[in-house]
């Protein structure tokens, strides 16, 4: 049950009228068994670990009230992150041991990263007193297992959201509109922009050792599209969810690929994780004292080091395949790389002419894309398993037999299949996609550019011919869901759902 079905729809539906009519004391309990019904549906068998972890962080967290405050954080996030690396690389390990060690594939549980670095913010936080320390079993295992993030995040933080469990919500008119303009907007990312786009990504990445450079580039800039929309439309679809419940969930997104260098981007792609990184792993490798590791000579780790590491880790964390090791290490190259010039040449100017600023912006872009493809590998599935080499190729086709007749080609001939095995239904289905493309460019420019970055909600709200647009967005969304029904399928639970 992925947030862009129709069971999903009636889920939320019924979910939302039900809990905004109930008394105070009921609605924590209640939206505690949908979001347990919810997980239950999607991963039965992982339903046990989710309720065990929620048990033994709640535990040590209530042991923070006590004298021995310090050994309850350790236990909590030791366990908790060697329940994560144990299902993340149990089966990695497993094949280190060629001689004879076998040991069951495992599936990684939905969501486990997203409910398990909650669970440690919630304790790192209680230990420092930035939030209390939560009494309320049914609360607590509500923060970590609310429906609208359990899956794919964002990544919430105890001090916001727990409060708002413990308070009353009744049904608001305003917060509603709020709502449904966010799951317009969300619907629109994920079903009418990236399924679509996924049909051509998918099939340049399996059979990319046919194609020619200019198939190539659309596969690995449509790939970053693919990933960037559904990723930020599945996150919009959960503030929606959240909002028609009375909650606010935080924001993911702040149009990325607007960004001028890559600490501006990290700090407007997936927002939740990134400040993660920076609250949780950053500063206490920065503020860490390693006077006894280095026998006194150095107290302190230089902050470019913490920097490469903390990116570095986040390519370890997303997989324990080398390309996504290359993935993190060309993240932490970038930033240190960013980091050397800013020292050598000093900060760039806020105010620099609209030709630098743009120029950045594609230079960002492009190396954004490249190390994308090495994320792209490491996902998978494909036919046969690929690695950094079919990653290095990949990237060095691009810029060979570029070859505008041989694209046009390729292009047919790689969309020519069942429901598209027309000439008119490919050039229908291109037209759409580029009409998509363009639609989800402009809504995003306006956004970052008249609307300064505030919230998707507000800048869709803001425009003078709101109606027209909201009437797109549903035209491109029934299409897009036609288009699935004839010729494949949705991304399930999101693409960051795996993580």
């Amino acid at each position: 049950m992925s947030l862009q079905s129709f069971a999903y729809f009636g889920f939320l539906a019924l979910t939302a009228l039900v809990y905004l009519h109930l008394p105070r004391r009921l609605q924590p309990p209640f939206l505690l068994a949908a979001s347990w019904l919810f997980y239950a549906a999607a991963m039965p068998a992982m339903l046990p670990l989710l309720l065990a972890l929620c048990a033994f962080t709640y535990g040590c967290g209530r042991g923070l009230s006590g004298a021995h405050k310090t050994a309850f954080l350790r236990l909590g996030v030791i366990g908790s992150l060697a329940v994560l690396a144990f299902f993340k690389y149990v089966n990695f390990l497993a094949g280190l041991f060629p001689w004879g060690l076998r040991l069951p594939a495992l599936a990684l549980p939905l969501g486990i990263s997203f409910y398990t670095f909650a669970a440690i913010s919630y304790l790192v936080d209680a230990a420092r007193g930035d939030c209390p320390v939560e009494r309320s079993f049914v609360r607590y295992a509500l923060f970590l297992s609310l429906f609208a993030t359990v899956t794919q995040g964002p990544i919430c933080r105890a001090g916001r959201l727990l409060p708002q469990l413990d308070a009353e919500h009744r049904f608001d008119a305003a917060r509603c509109v709020r709502a449904l303009r966010l799951f317009a907007l969300g619907l629109f990312k994920t079903v009418a922009v990236s399924d679509v786009l996924g049909v051509l990504v998918d099939n340049v990445f399996a059979h990319y050792r046919e194609y020619g450079g200019l198939m190539l580039l659309a596969g690995g800039v449509g790939y970053t599209l693919q990933l960037y929309f559904n990723f930020s439309g599945y996150s919009e679809l959960a503030r929606a969810s959240g909002l028609f419940l009375g909650l606010e969930l935080p924001e993911n997104f702040k149009t990325p690929l607007f960004s001028t260098n890559f600490s501006e981007l990290w700090s407007r792609w997936h927002i939740s994780f990134s400040s993660w990184l920076q609250d949780y792993l950053f500063t206490p490798l920065v503020w860490a004292d390693v006077g006894g590791l280095t026998r006194g000579r150095v107290r302190r780790l230089p902050p470019l080091l913490c920097i490469f590491l903390v990116f570095f880790l986040s390519g370890f964390w997303h997989g324990s395949t080398l390309p996504f090791m290359v993935w993190g290490f060309l993240q932490a190259v970038y930033r240190v790389g960013e980091e050397l010039l800013h020292r050598r040449f000093g900060k760039p100017k806020k105010r620099a002419p609209a030709h630098r600023l743009w120029a950045k912006r594609a230079v960002v872009f492009c190396l954004w894309c490249a190390s994308e493809v090495f994320f792209r590998v490491g996902m998978g599935p494909n036919p046969q398993p690929l690695g950094v080499a079919d990653a290095a190729r990949f990237l060095g086709g691009c810029v060979r037999a570029l070859s505008p007749a041989r694209f046009a080609g390729e292009l047919y001939a790689a969309l020519y299949s069942d429901f598209y095995a027309h000439s008119l239904m490919i050039a229908l289905y291109v037209a759409f996609l580029l009409a998509a493309l363009a639609l989800a460019f402009w809504l995003d420019y306006r956004r970052c550019f008249a609307y300064k970055n505030q919230p998707a909600e507000a800048a869709l709200a803001g425009e003078k011919h709101r109606t027209l647009l909201y009437l797109l967005l549903i035209a491109f969304i029934l299409v897009g869901f036609i288009l699935q029904s004839g010729g494949f399928g949705s991304s399930g639970f999101g693409m960051y759902a795996g993580f």
